[in-house]
């Protein structure tokens, strides 16, 4: 839609978003920690390395999801194109999840109360970066006569991302950044009350996973699907998601809420 800032070639939207995004999320992530009784420097050291960790997985299953065509043009890796592709989110997802769990042993970060930590963060910091995918035009919509449809029309945003122009679009990139707002609003609301350990992120995956799911079938599909069958590869992780955050949300019902730090305004 607006793929550059003030016409600026090298300043983008989706860069300027992201950045954002991960600024908010960072700070969000701090004032968490410390109404939860977490070291404020050991999460934002986490939030740091998950970041880091999130763009190189991102990147691994944007490569993994469409392995043939990198395969048969492998000099596409190191493109430009690539270089400003955002990747898989789910990729990202996983690569921030196994960087986190190993810095939390190390560091002793108590693992659950960790996670509902950032599970707000993510959704706030994940919905800014769907407005910068709006913004740079990925992550575009199948073709549609709906009255909300958009139609992008800047030619810098078919040149660096491949949006057809002039064609109604489902604008999916809002559909999930709407979705994750409030998700971000009910996981905001819900962290603040007493709450046992791993209850937040449990309840984070459900409401993603789910979000995400539905809106794959408005999507269009540039990268092919890695399990085959009636779902997208996303989709089939979202499957996956789903069934650990309900699991997560089952475990915590076991656990005391009274031994849990409260997170309720002081």
């Amino acid at each position: 839609m607006y793929p550059n800032i003030f016409h600026i070639d090298f300043l983008y939207s989706y860069g300027v978003l992201i950045a954002i995004a991960f600024l908010v999320a960072l700070w969000l992530s701090g004032r968490m920690a410390k109404r939860a009784g977490l070291s404020q420097d050991a999460v934002t050291n986490l939030g740091i390395y998950c970041a880091l960790a999130a763009i190189a997985g991102a990147k691994i299953m944007m490569f993994i999801v469409d392995l043939p065509r990198y395969l048969e043009h492998p000099g596409e890796i190191f493109s430009m194109s690539t270089v400003r592709a955002g990747g898989v989110f789910y990729g990202g997802l996983i690569g921030a999840l196994v960087v986190a769990f190993w810095y939390m042993h190390r560091t002793k970060l108590p693992a659950l109360t960790t996670a509902d930590v950032f599970a707000p963060a993510i959704a706030l910091g994940h919905g800014i970066g769907r407005l910068g995918c709006f913004a740079a035009g990925c992550c575009w919509g199948i073709p549609s006569d709906r009255p909300w449809a958009v139609t992008f029309t800047d030619p810098n945003a078919e040149r660096l991302v491949g949006v057809p122009l002039n064609v109604p679009l489902h604008p999916t990139q809002l559909y999930e950044a709407f979705a994750e707002f409030i998700i971000f609003g009910v996981l905001y609301w819900r962290i603040r009350k007493p709450h046992s350990p791993g209850s937040i992120i449990g309840m984070y995956l459900i409401l993603y996973s789910a979000t995400r799911f539905i809106v794959e079938f408005y999507r269009n599909h540039e990268q092919g699907n890695l399990w085959g069958g009636p779902f997208d590869t996303s989709q089939w992780i979202s499957l996956v998601l789903v069934m650990l955050g309900a699991w997560f949300v089952y475990r915590s019902r076991t656990l005391t809420v009274t031994g849990t730090p409260s997170l309720q305004s002081r």
